[in-house]
């Protein structure tokens, strides 16, 4: 969410919209101000190496065929005017003309052929490029995503991503052949006449030195585009998610109005780096124009001294038209690549980007699983200098349910966290059947552990693809098995298409009830050894937390549990209830045990009878 209260006094507005701005400069949404990176360039042109053998000899035989004839042509026009038009002489005519519309033809095939191979592999080395960026991306930690707003993840596959498909669909190609065009254009206008040749080239020097200097601030220009865009990603991607929120407490002005201050910046860096970028077409129009007086003030000097034909003057003429394109298209080149560094930066950034729960070189498969679970003396922080967990010991037998009781902050998400090792402990371990689970691969471990959340999320699609997820081999049978024994079969019945009815964006078709069963039947499917509850039975009803509390026998039969739960009726029967207060142990044993000892547990249990009958009163 992107509002805030209104302040009464003007100078804490000032601090509040400071608060406010600052809340989207992200780590990795700083300006980047470094010099142009050729690295960057060679690295993407490694995408492109896999289809250089498939493609090149065709580009190559085309991309020459269309220098080859945009040469010859003004070539044609000056021996036509010196050698047919001066002697009269229709047939030579006849055969110039005819050359040149066949050096038109084949320059029309030609071109048809390479943009059609160079659009095929332009969007061949997009979509590898985009795949292994969305692949290691899944693969990164959750470090990674808490100090990374969901939006900025998605502009960087999205947006920075294609910003690179001019440059391989059109730009390498067309790079190579300005190259050539430029090269053979000089050495023609050398062997016409060196000193008309070397008069027109003065002006090459002062076109670069014009342009050079711009280069550095078109660089930076385009950096801070892809910034305040990325901000932009960030704050839609926040605001639609918290719309609901906006809504409810009616800000949807305050959150437009920063919206539109965020809009206007990005319009403003953008124009600016557009109106740099577009700078390079009037440099060439003047330098070109400048060309030109010197062809004509020079050239018809030489001419009248008889050292150059009308012809020749001509073919210069048509020739220096050529020159200044290629150059042009150069210039504009330049400033595609200094997009692609800059979007290059962003996209490598994320896939050099090394998980910070990573396994160990030729780590072996957690195998089949009891489910004995030690956490030995674990020490963990989401920040230095503040623990999470203190020497945190538990050992728990396989088949066992351990409940994890505490206030907001104690450590019980933590545990959850470290067991599936979405981060790993800063001093101890967490075993697993005696295996220190950092030693085994991660997909050996994950699958034999399931978790049930409180926000349960539902991905688009069908109610028995949700359902599957859990176990995408499973048969349409055991996923209803499953579904009828947490009590979802009845209301995935009731919906217009039953398990095929398609549930939109997070399942918003469904109440909060429903989809925990979905969940539940999930996890169920799954079979794994070890399940974990996280507040999984908070947003159902007591009607149907009384169904479920029979299929809660059943999922949990047999397995290691962990069971996170502020609900009496969810924790009572337990085996072990370990009670925690700021990353430390305080309590444990079975709920009779613990109501004896009349300690920290007792007293969590007296608050809530305490609140249930205040409720009822009600």
């Amino acid at each position: 969410m992107s509002t805030a209260n209104k302040p009464n006094q003007k100078g804490t507005a000032e601090e509040s919209k400071e608060t406010k701005q600052e809340r989207f400069v992200y780590q990795d949404d700083d300006a980047i101000e470094k010099p142009f990176n050729w690295s960057q360039i060679r690295r993407l042109g490694t995408y492109m190496k896999p289809y250089s053998k498939q493609m090149l000899p065709i580009i190559l035989l085309s991309m020459l065929l269309v220098t080859m004839t945009k040469l010859a042509i003004p070539m044609l026009i000056s021996f036509a005017i010196d050698h047919a038009l001066e002697d009269k002489n229709l047939k030579l005519l006849y055969i110039f003309v005819g050359s040149m519309a066949a050096a038109y033809l084949i320059q029309w095939l030609a071109g048809n052929y390479r943009i059609r191979y160079t659009n095929m592999i332009g969007q061949r080395v997009i979509y590898d490029l985009r795949h292994d960026l969305f692949s290691h991306i899944q693969r990164l930690s959750f470090r990674f995503f808490d100090k990374r707003p969901a939006g900025s993840v998605l502009v960087r596959i999205t947006n920075d991503v294609n910003s690179l498909q001019d440059l391989f669909t059109n730009g390498v190609v067309n790079v190579l052949i300005d190259c050539v065009q430029l090269l053979g254009i000089i050495v023609i206008l050398l062997t016409f006449n060196v000193k008309l040749g070397l008069a027109i080239m003065l002006t090459v020097p002062l076109m670069f030195m014009v342009s050079t200097t711009l280069r550095k601030r078109i660089r930076l220009a385009w950096q801070d585009v892809r910034m305040k865009n990325s901000r932009i990603n960030a704050h839609l991607n926040e605001s639609i998610q918290g719309m609901r929120v906006t809504q409810a407490y009616t800000q949807e002005k305050e959150n437009m109005k920063f919206f539109s201050n965020m809009n206007g910046v990005n319009r403003v860096a953008w124009n600016k780096a557009s109106a740099l970028n577009q700078s390079f077409g009037p440099i060439i129009e003047v330098t070109g124009a400048i060309g030109y007086c010197i062809l004509f003030w020079y050239g018809a000097k030489l001419v009248q001294n008889g050292e150059v034909s009308i012809g020749v003057l001509v073919g210069f003429a048509t020739y220096i038209g050529h020159f200044w394109e290629p150059i042009n298209r150069l210039g504009q080149m330049y400033s595609q690549l200094l997009i692609a560094m800059a979007s290059s930066e962003r996209i490598f950034e994320f896939i050099d980007e090394e998980p910070t729960v990573a396994e160990k070189g030729n780590a072996p498969a957690l195998p089949s699983i009891q489910g004995h679970i030690q956490f030995d003396h674990v020490v963990f922080e989401y920040e230095p200098g503040r623990p999470a967990l203190h020497r945190f010991n538990l050992k728990v037998h396989a088949g066992q349910s351990i409940a994890l009781v505490g206030h907001t902050g104690s450590g019980k998400s933590t545990i959850i966290n470290l067991l599936c090792r979405f981060y790993d402990p800063v001093e101890g371990r967490v075993l697993i059947d005696g295996h220190d689970i950092r030693d085994v691969t991660i997909q050996s471990l994950r699958s034999q552990v399931g978790i049930v959340l409180q926000d349960t999320f539902i991905f688009s699609g069908t109610i028995r693809d949700n359902i599957r997820f859990g176990r995408l081999e499973a048969t349409d049978a055991e996923v209803e098995a499953a579904a009828k024994a947490v009590h979802a079969h009845d209301f995935i019945v009731s919906l217009p298409n039953g398990y095929d009815t398609e549930v939109q964006e997070r399942g918003n078709i469904l109440s909060m009830g429903q989809r925990q069963l979905l969940s539940f039947a999930r996890a169920l499917l799954a079979d794994p050894r070890v399940l974990i509850l996280d507040e999984a039975t908070a947003s159902i009803d007591t009607e149907t937390e009384l169904k479920i509390q029979e299929a809660l026998k059943t999922l949990l039969h047999g397995r290691t549990s962990f069971i996170i739960a502020h609900r009496l009726s969810t924790i009572r029967h337990a085996d072990n209830i370990v009670v925690l207060d700021h990353g430390k142990m305080m309590e444990s044993g079975s709920h009779e045990d613990l109501m004896h000892k009349q300690g920290i547990y007792y007293g969590l249990i007296q608050a809530q009878y305490r609140f249930l009958s205040e409720a009822a009163g009600q």
